[in-house]
């Protein structure tokens, strides 16, 4: 077994971690809880030996190691699958599995057959269906994080670190991943799961342990508890699980389709939301959605079709002609597409307003730039150190609250908010949700894409169902249930 006694770490005055104690055992899943900023990471870091710890010590099975560097760690079985996978597209599924490990026939000449039967042989051990030459770009993400997890059997791994591994996977996908740790668990492989999604939890983990700033508040057999005593032990209070019932008083259709086209992502496509409107739009992998709003966010162009803005027929023929039309847009990679990450806070938070702010377009007006940035981070409650830390330094749903900052300032008749709580915690969860319901309040119109047929149903007033392009139905508030959303979302007719 894994066993971490009394980890402290502090990061200058901020006290992260405080007399953790966690263990592993040989063929169990662990999940392991809490908010974003919670501590977690870190305490993975000090496992992986990318961090050291203050004070504190690691055994593995009853015998004492130190971790200078994550080699030490990987050496002594122990694999870190980050969130962001570390695999290179343009290799072949083998090449990234021996990648720096590579079975040589010579001083200069890899043995590339040898690495391919070994491959099929590791494939067949765990029976996946995986072709070794095949290109990694041309894998869905759920074989790409099973490559990962294979790349760290090969490297002798006998525990796995998996940091929210189906946080941009479809529910088939996440199948996939599932079986997969499964089978791993059956082979006595040690499993520490990182996630934010508590039904997974529940379905699939032996253990959990929850962190709340940096103090281990539970640790107990996954049995023994239910979903909602899991948030409350995450974020010290109740949280909501209800559906969010409001007043439904909108005004005047702001956004109309007509006919929207673009191949081959999606077509035909006909919609009206209002202010106040909260609408949602959900499917699977490949259902066109993403690509039709970046269309309409102008961000892909070549269309046919008809968009109005307030009854009028404009033409977007890039992202500025959005805004200029008042549309915001938060995208689903947030640390793709959503922040610079060599910015700081501030600089995040208030770039899409930059005009408001430059002097003769040349000097920014400091003062009124933090004064309603200042404004933003209250309202939103964003968790920060100083405006000028890089924005890599907050926690994924804070990094979520400074992309909703930017848009906010702009003050959008249209939100769109594609997958806006993805690798969120429960409780910046609720945050959110409470955002995105004031907004409707204020005559807003908000349309929200998601993955999760829990949230469409939670939070919006109707939803629209697309499958490869096309709307296959358009279901009012009453009628949402994840057994309606699912069945036309796998290409189902509305009845």
């Amino acid at each position: 077994m894994i066993q971490m006694k009394g980890i402290y770490k502090s990061f200058g005055s901020n006290d992260v971690l405080k007399d953790v104690n966690l263990t592993l055992n040989n063929g169990e899943v662990l999940a392991l809880l809490g908010e974003n900023g919670a501590g977690k990471s870190t305490l993975m870091n000090i496992l992986g030996g990318v961090l050291p710890s203050d004070k504190g010590e690691i055994f593995l099975n009853d015998e004492k190691i130190v971790f200078n560097a994550p080699k030490d760690s990987l050496d002594s079985g122990i694999a870190f699958i980050h969130q962001e996978l570390n695999l290179i597209n343009d290799l072949t599924v083998y090449e990234n599995l021996f990648l720096g490990n590579e079975i040589m026939k010579n001083s200069f000449q890899p043995d590339q057959e040898e690495m391919i039967i070994k491959s099929k042989e590791l494939f067949e051990q765990f029976n996946v269906n995986i072709n070794p030459k095949a290109m990694v770009s041309s894998l869905d993400a759920s074989y790409k994080q099973i490559v990962e997890i294979m790349r760290a059997l090969l490297m002798n791994a006998k525990y796995i670190i998996m940091d929210e591994p189906t946080t941009s996977l479809t529910s088939v996908e996440i199948e996939n991943v599932f079986e997969m740790m499964g089978k791993l668990r059956d082979h006595g492989v040690g499993i520490i799961f990182i996630s934010h999604k508590l039904d997974e939890v529940m379905t699939f983990c032996d253990r959990y342990m929850v962190l709340r700033n940096g103090v281990v508040v539970a640790d107990d057999i996954v049995s023994n508890t239910t979903p909602r005593k899991i948030a409350y032990e995450m974020v010290g209070h109740d949280v909501r699980d209800e559906t969010l019932n409001r007043d439904m008083n909108y005004g005047e259709t702001v956004l109309k389709i007509e006919n929207l086209t673009q191949e081959p992502h999606f077509r035909n496509i006909n919609f009206e939301v209002k202010q106040g409107e909260i609408l949602g739009i959900t499917g699977l992998l490949g259902d066109g959605r993403s690509e039709l709003f970046l269309t309409i966010f102008g961000d892909m162009p070549h269309y046919s079709g008809k968009i109005f803005v307030n009854n009028k027929e404009i033409q977007i023929k890039n992202i500025n002609d959005a805004i200029n039309h008042g549309i915001a847009y938060i995208p689903s990679n947030r640390k793709e597409n959503g922040i610079i990450r060599d910015l700081n806070i501030l600089e995040n938070g208030t770039i899409v307003s930059l005009k408001k702010y430059a002097q003769n377009l040349t000097v920014i007006n400091k003062d009124l730039q933090i004064k309603d940035f200042d404004t933003m981070k209250e309202r939103l409650n964003l968790k920060m150190g100083k405006p000028g830390d890089l924005i890599s330094t907050l926690s994924g749903g804070n990094q979520q609250k400074v992309v909703l900052t930017k848009w906010l300032l702009e003050a959008p008749r249209i939100f769109i908010l594609d997958n806006p709580t993805q690798g969120v915690d429960v409780g910046s969860k609720e945050e959110i949700y409470d955002i995105i319901h004031d907004l409707a309040q204020h005559d807003v119109a908000i349309i929200l894409l998601s993955n999760e047929a829990q949230e469409i149903i939670r939070t919006c007033d109707k939803a629209i169902v697309m499958y490869h392009g096309e709307i296959m139905g358009t279901l009012e508030h009453e009628e949402m249930t994840q057994q309606e959303i699912m069945h036309l979302a796998t290409g189902g007719q509305d009845e």
